[in-house]
């Protein structure tokens, strides 16, 4: 069960009593906990029905106690435990019983980052509550997830203000949500964000520089290459961190250079790359730079630059200098 079909078996009264929300995505996670709880237990009745544990050191004993209490002026008790990943094999046993007799007037929520799901404990939840898992969403989700942000927020990104937002965040849908409150409160009253608002609030241009720095690399300008590269070491951006960069930006161009060849239709590349379709566009025209042989000798110079990186006593920045320019003679 994904978590949208556990909150709309929750909206038509289908409420499980026993969910465990795990998974490396804990922005979606929290959010959906505290959706469950609202929906679940009234702010006037949590004072009697709500309660919260922590960890490895949760008293079994006592959760147990308060699970198979009966909730006092309302219809269901939460409890919710987390940190449950901490919690050990020997304590979750302790659990097994309850999972096979569940209190209904009561929902046990487990919160947990990871799971070991051969553990005896998760093969007997599997059979009497609902495990939901989180899992970090990939570039080509993040559009989607913004437009509903903003939505809900009744706010509007323009095409190009949105691809620019996109390109800047990344995948981290914490550090999204604080970009977009920032940008909310950028604009104010204002409903539609653009270019000129993203450029305002959302500072970090890393991934914009090394975008530019692959293009002029692939146009063979020399001058343009180089200053964007002293532009992200200016900017403290580590040699290692900076040709880690590199080798995802060309391997998406490689993967996107063999889709090309094989005359896959342009719309469908995004989806098999993974990659943002919001700025596909630059990406497929990049792509088209450099030959698969080309492709082959450029990830041989980061292979040789990362061990150099790591191996020599040799100034990093005229190593990634040599990079740069042995990558424009490809």
């Amino acid at each position: 069960m994904t978590h949208v079909e556990l909150l709309r078996a929750v909206d038509d009264g289908k409420v499980p009593p026993l969910i465990f929300l795990y998974g490396a995505e804990t922005y979606l996670r929290d959010r959906c906990l505290e959706t469950l709880r609202d929906a679940l237990v009234p702010a006037e009745a949590r004072d009697f029905n709500l309660t919260v544990y922590y960890g490895k050191d949760a008293p079994v004993e006592n959760i147990l106690d308060a699970a198979q209490t009966f909730p006092v002026f309302a219809a269901r008790r939460l409890i919710i435990i987390k940190d449950a990943q901490l919690l050990s094999a020997a304590q979750l046993d302790l659990f097994l019983p309850y999972l096979q007799d569940a209190v209904p007037e009561t929902v046990l929520i487990f919160v947990a980052d990871k799971i070991d799901a051969r553990r005896k404990f998760f093969q007997e939840f599997k059979k009497h509550g609902e495990l939901v898992e989180f899992k970090p969403l990939y570039d080509n989700q993040i559009p989607a997830f913004v437009k509903n942000h903003v939505r809900e927020a009744k706010k509007s990104f323009t095409e190009e203000g949105l691809a620019l937002f996109c390109r800047r965040v990344g995948t981290n849908l914490q550090e999204i949500d604080a970009e977009l409150s920032k940008l909310y409160g950028y604009v104010g009253e204002g409903r539609l964000i653009d270019v000129a608002e993203v450029k305002a609030v959302v500072s970090d241009t890393r991934v914009d520089t090394v975008f530019d720095l692959g293009n002029a690399l692939g146009k063979r300008q020399t001058g343009e290459a180089l200053r964007y590269l002293r532009r992200l070491q200016e900017d403290g951006v580590a040699s290692l961190v900076l040709l880690t960069m590199l080798a995802r930006h060309y391997r998406n161009l490689w993967k996107i250079r063999e889709l090309l060849d094989q005359n896959v239709p342009r719309r469908d590349i995004p989806r098999q790359v993974g990659v943002n379709p919001y700025f596909a566009d630059g990406l497929i025209a990049q792509a088209g730079f450099f030959s698969a042989g080309q492709y082959r000798r450029i990830f041989e110079l980061f292979l040789q630059t990362d061990v150099a990186l790591k191996s020599s006593g040799a100034n990093a920045e005229a190593l990634m200098e040599e990079l740069v320019l042995n990558v424009m003679g490809a």
